[in-house]
């Protein structure tokens, strides 16, 4: 407790650090507040009874409404929150791969400016799509909320939610360039963070109406043991070691040093639990359109319940396949082997070119598999948690991709304090070791959310 304490008071000791957290904080509680402004037209009274008669918390609109703090269904200025931002992100990622322009610019200092702004504008557009969605389904769910006309009920929350979301967007690069950690994730984590509490108190008063106070606790003891493992997930590495010749220029000798490859278990990160997730809801999302086909068709009402065994089992194959298409992605064994044969630099025993590229290919579809089925068994846990009888609120919390992203951006920002401490010459967060993020010594390998 008191290295805690010391710790706490080494943070503050550094001006910079001190300043870039209370900046965080700051922007952060904007964003809760604005979580919490609801559209105009609408009857916050008339939309909560809405929705709970309607029933879509599950599916697609439930998994949307963990990333957004519960916005999406109060149906708040920010109820897109940064969503459309990663989607317009992920496309221009998909992008970069079919056209070689935008994969030149990617190489390039002011090509990679350029393409921020590309996704800024896709963002607006993406944007202006989702809203005209949200209305729909707002309007389906809850249509005598709206105590405006329709027309203008479209214009004002289309208006709203396009400049809700360039907000959020704004703020998240705020945090990024200003701030401490990396402020798109930072802001999903806080609005999956934001309903823990009220998870954990509904949970604590049914076992306590049931007098099974030994079953949360049995509860508890169970998610820190999950939260260890995504722990050693999202930090195990494989090191390939790269040797770089030495040279001479002028009176000085450059190089001759050794760094390695850090090659991540899940280098995917929550990528793949997201596209399953999406893909896996298409067919339940269809079938709401069609009421009496999806009540007599078994495929349809498993695809609908994620503690159906079906359900389960395509979730799991799903990760497993996108976890080896995304990992493909964000990781060009040529380009890395290129770019070390560049700089001098090669692998101990491998030749430098297309060997060393095939080597780390071999490498990474070894590692990835462990990586694919860790991410399946995560996914899929909290299916096991709903059947032990845990509320569905509570049991989201033991896996699937809000504990992966919550673990991952927690790990992440201590990693940017640590270095702050270490810099200033204090002691790191931790006795003994170091803090590992997503970025490690040598070359590097990141993964985005």
């Amino acid at each position: 407790m008191k290295r805690l304490i010391t710790t706490v008071q080494n943070i503050f000791k550094i001006e910079e650090l001190k300043r870039r957290i209370l900046y965080t904080l700051g922007l952060l509680l904007i964003y809760r507040i604005g979580s919490f402004i609801v559209l105009p037209g609408i009857d916050p009274v008339l939309l909560e009874a809405g929705v709970k008669s309607a029933g879509q918390k599950e599916g697609i609109l439930g998994l949307l409404d963990l990333f957004v703090g519960g916005s999406f269904f109060k149906a708040s200025v920010f109820a897109l929150g940064i969503m459309p931002y990663i989607s317009a992100s992920i496309i221009m990622q998909l992008l970069g791969i079919a056209m070689p322009h935008l994969q030149k610019l990617q190489r390039e200092e002011d090509g990679r400016k350029k393409i921020n702004q590309y996704t800024r504008y896709l963002t607006i557009l993406v944007t202006f799509l989702q809203s005209a969605g949200y209305v729909v389904n707002l309007r389906s769910i809850a249509g005598n909320a709206i105590i405006i006309s329709d027309g203008l009920f479209w214009i004002s929350t289309v208006i709203c939610l396009t400049s809700g979301t360039m907000l959020v967007m704004y703020l998240g690069e705020r945090i990024t360039e200003k701030g401490i950690g990396n402020g798109t994730s930072l802001i999903i984590a806080v609005g999956i963070i934001s309903r823990l509490p009220s998870a954990l108190f509904q949970e604590f008063l049914s076992r306590k109406e049931d007098n099974l106070l030994i079953v949360f606790l049995l509860e508890l003891a169970a998610l820190f043991g999950v939260i260890m493992a995504v722990i050693l997930l999202t930090q195990g590495t494989r090191k390939i070691p790269v040797q770089y010749a030495k040279r001479i220029i002028g009176n000085k000798m450059y190089g001759g040093t050794r760094q390695y490859i850090p090659l991540k278990i899940a280098t995917a990160g929550v990528m793949p639990i997201i596209f399953a997730q999406s893909i896996i809801y298409i067919p339940a999302t269809i079938a709401q359109f069609f009421p009496e086909t999806a009540s007599t068709s078994s495929v349809l009402r498993a695809l609908s319940d994620p503690t159906a065994i079906l359900y389960n089992i395509l979730l799991a194959l799903l990760i497993i396949l996108f976890t080896y298409f995304y990992t493909a992605i964000i990781i060009n064994p040529i380009q890395m082997a290129d770019d070390m044969k560049r700089n001098g630099g090669f692998i101990p025993g491998v030749k430098p070119g297309k060997p060393t590229a095939e080597y780390i290919d071999t490498i990474l579809t070894r590692i990835t598999l462990p990586g694919s089925l860790f991410l399946a068994a995560i996914a899929v846990l909290p299916a096991f948690a709903r059947v032990g009888g845990v509320q569905a609120q509570f049991a989201d919390f033991y896996g699937g991709t809000s504990i992966l992203i919550v673990i991952g951006v927690v790990l992440d920002t201590l990693q940017q304090i640590e270095s702050y401490l270490i810099m200033k010459k204090y002691d790191g967060l931790m006795q003994s070791g170091r803090l590992k993020g997503r970025q490690e010594k040598g070359i590097m390998v990141t993964s985005q959310i």
